[in-house]
């Protein structure tokens, strides 16, 4: 049995490595910036940057680099290179277009993203998740992104619900730090194999029968 509630009022998705499979072009480009400077990129410094705004992550390769001060220089050469791959396209992740078509049928539904608003825009198109949406927020258009919670709860405050009230679909540490500050049920299907996340319900992917079996459970005919 899924331990996620069927009473809840709203699910808010994030997006990167959960939604959408932009994590390759994450790392690609990760790996080019580490490479630049004389680094190797691997599972260690993913872990680093997973999850985190672009700017996080130019401060924490900054860091790990030892160059401290260089994290805008750093996160403009990222973002420059995660443009390109995105640009070539990304597709939405197995069962991801499934759920989120159930749940919407059943409750209100968001996207709240750590990426900024023209990335997350490419990414959703790319997917053909766009329509699925009306409403998203992403990390440039909030004062304090994830961990903090003020995406999710911009999300609930939009969807008129209660935090407590909602579920959070994460994949990263840093996401899931910002749903549960927030107050919000949090699902979790990691993109970084072997990593130890909180959850209240934990999966492999977003096609398992037993989320079907969940958005079902919500209370309308959701069509799966």
């Amino acid at each position: 049995m899924c331990s996620l509630p069927t009473s809840i009022e709203a699910v808010v998705f994030d997006c990167d490595g959960l939604l959408v499979d932009t994590e390759a072009c994450w790392t690609v480009a990760e790996t080019a910036v580490f490479a630049a400077h004389g680094h190797t990129f691997g599972p260690e410094q993913k872990a680093l940057v997973i999850g985190r705004t672009v700017e996080d992550a130019g401060e924490a390769m900054a860091q790990y680099l030892g160059r401290p001060g260089a994290g805008a220089e750093l996160a403009a050469e990222l973002l420059e290179t995660v443009r390109k791959e995105l640009s070539r396209g990304a597709a939405a992740l197995p069962g991801a277009a499934e759920l989120v078509r159930a749940c919407r049928a059943a409750v209100p539904i968001a996207v709240a993203s750590n990426s900024p608003r023209e990335l997350l825009d490419t990414a959703l198109w790319s997917a053909g998740l766009t329509d699925y949406f009306p409403h998203s927020f992403a990390a440039d258009e909030v004062r304090s992104p994830k961990p903090a919670p003020e995406l999710y709860l911009t999300a609930c405050e939009t969807l008129g619900v209660a935090p407590k009230r909602s579920v959070a679909f994460e994949d990263s540490a840093t996401g899931i730090a910002a749903a549960r500050a927030a107050g919000l049920y949090v699902a979790v299907v990691p993109s970084l194999p072997g990593t130890d996340l909180d959850h209240d319900w934990l999966g492999t992917s977003l096609a398992e029968p037993e989320l079907r079996a969940w958005v079902r459970g919500l209370g309308r005919d959701t069509a799966w």
